[in-house]
């Protein structure tokens, strides 16, 4: 009995967890020599059999596209084809196998890149039939000038963006440093130039212009008293022209005056107002009177 029970005793001691009845592929057995995994810092030994992992946990995208042109553009510049020139059968082939890819994790995505997928399609089926002219009798297009244009364009696009992406941005790769100057006690002056004051006194003229008052004036203007000095003025000539009678620097309404005594003159015929021609200089002369 005793020596049943010291063997007893000697066989109680730390019990070690059993080891799991079968080992996940992929796992390391042990970590720090004595548990299988830590779990926020506590050592686990023994891989929960119910664990999940969701099937997209461990995928890695290397490439990212951003549209069917993106993808078809990287297919082509991977593998140095000629843009002006592609090789449909190849490009297509290797399209279509990124497309099924795709298709298995989100078919709406997918719809857009096969909508490019049959453009190719149509356009090497275009290229295997025999090409037919023009109705002017010119060679047809290449079938695949449309993509190349696109892609040329997206091309440039693209690479638009990406110099426009290594431009510094503020806050991403440089901050806006402010400094505190301590200001100079001695005062600084603004630079200023002698037309600037001969600008501002230019403008208070103008400015004084528009605040003018005006003076009106009745002045005294006899009609009779202008008929006798033209009377005067044709005495003992000949001719006279129209417009040496009127006096321009004594103001409008002498000008009126004047007309009118002419007119007066004209009507009681005492003065004669002629021309030779239509356009022809108009002269004034006393009315001639038979002796």
């Amino acid at each position: 009995m005793s020596s049943s029970n010291n063997s007893g005793e000697q066989a109680a001691g730390p019990e070690l967890p059993p080891p799991p009845a079968e080992e996940l592929p992929g796992l390391p057995e042990t970590v720090d020599s004595v548990a299988v995994a830590r779990l926020y810092g506590e050592p686990l030994f023994q891989m929960p059999l119910d664990l999940y992992i969701p099937p997209d946990a461990l995928e890695v995208f290397l490439e990212a596209f951003q549209g069917p042109l993106d993808l078809l553009l990287y297919l082509i510049r991977r593998q140095n084809f000629n843009i002006l020139d592609i090789p449909l059968a190849d490009v297509t082939r290797q399209y279509l196998s990124y497309v099924d890819q795709l298709r298995k994790h989100n078919l709406e995505l997918a719809s857009e890149y096969l909508l490019m997928a049959a453009m190719l399609i149509e356009i090497k089926s275009r290229m295997l039939l025999p090409p037919k002219k023009t109705e002017d009798g010119a060679e047809p297009e290449d079938p695949r000038a449309e993509l190349v244009r696109r892609l040329l364009e997206y091309e440039q696009i693209k690479l638009a963006a990406a110099r426009l992406d290594a431009l510094p941005v503020l806050g991403r790769d440089f901050l806006r440093a402010q400094v505190y100057i301590e200001q100079s006690l001695q005062p600084r002056f603004p630079d200023v130039e002698a037309n600037d004051l001969r600008e501002a006194w230019l403008d208070i003229l103008r400015r004084a212009k528009l605040n003018q008052h005006h003076k009106i004036t009745r002045e005294q203007l006899s009609v009779r008293e202008h008929m006798s000095i033209l009377l005067r003025r044709l005495q003992g000539q000949r001719f006279v022209e129209f417009e040496q009678l009127f006096d321009v620097s004594r103001g409008q309404s002498v000008l009126v005056v004047t007309f009118i005594a002419m007119l007066e003159l004209a009507r009681e015929r005492l003065l004669e107002i002629t021309q030779a021609e239509a356009f022809a200089p108009i002269y004034v002369r006393l009315a001639y009177t038979p002796s």
